[in-house]
């Protein structure tokens, strides 16, 4: 089960992801990733185990970015892997047939090649400018995506697509009506005032158009 809304996890001042995590577990995410950069790979099974713990007691999901071993080592319910990242298949065989993983795209090409290499899902964006992803890919902008939907569309391909990168509540309509499956998102909930709210608003916003989608005559 992919969840259609995503968050993916930023750091305090102090390098540490568990305060944000458990702000979008109260907040109603139930879909966590951890995307810890730039620290030891005992500071992330640190801050995995933690993540585990209080992911378990929301019945959250959690997925780790980058690190098979660890997504293994805390039975993680997924794996996120960038474009440079450890392959997919590679990845596969550490953490076994059951676990969900997810790929990076930023292209047409990109999510073809995911799907070939045994993606459960893809997170393609980024849609604007975002500070949270150093390295950023080009923007795609709501008409690249569109192309890039439509391209799938005409290859009869089916895999869940996640938008990903400076998304905003006011984007969901026009990002589902584009045939995007979901949404994974960091800063909007993370610096949000009311991330209560905020996930509320885009879950209301998700789920009103799922439901359009079921109930439109063919």
């Amino acid at each position: 089960m992919i969840d259609r809304l995503q968050y993916i996890s930023q750091a305090n001042i102090a390098g540490n992801h568990i305060p944000a995590i458990e702000r979008a577990l109260l907040a109603g995410c139930r879909w966590i990733q951890l995307r810890v950069k730039d620290q030891s790979v005992a500071i992330i099974q640190e801050q995995a185990l933690l993540a585990k713990a209080l992911c378990d007691s929301f019945e959250a999901k959690l997925i780790i970015n980058d690190h098979p071993d660890i997504a293994k080592q805390v039975d993680a319910y997924g794996l996120h892997l960038g474009l440079q990242d450890m392959p997919i298949r590679e990845a596969r065989k550490i953490v076994g047939p059951d676990t969900i993983i997810g790929g990076t795209a930023n292209t047409l090409e990109h999510v073809l090649q995911r799907l070939d290499e045994g993606a459960d899902y893809v997170g393609l964006g980024p849609l604007r400018f975002t500070e949270t992803k150093k390295n950023l890919s080009p923007l795609l902008g709501l008409e690249g995506y569109r192309h890039i939907m439509n391209q799938l569309q005409t290859r009869l391909v089916d895999i869940p697509v996640v938008a990903i990168g400076g998304l905003m509540v006011s984007d969901v309509s026009a990002l589902m009506q584009a045939g995007l499956y979901g949404l994974a998102v960091s800063g909007l909930i993370t610096n949000a005032d009311d991330p209560s709210g905020a996930v509320a608003s885009l879950n209301q916003k998700l789920h009103t158009y799922t439901n359009h989608l079921k109930t439109k005559p063919c």
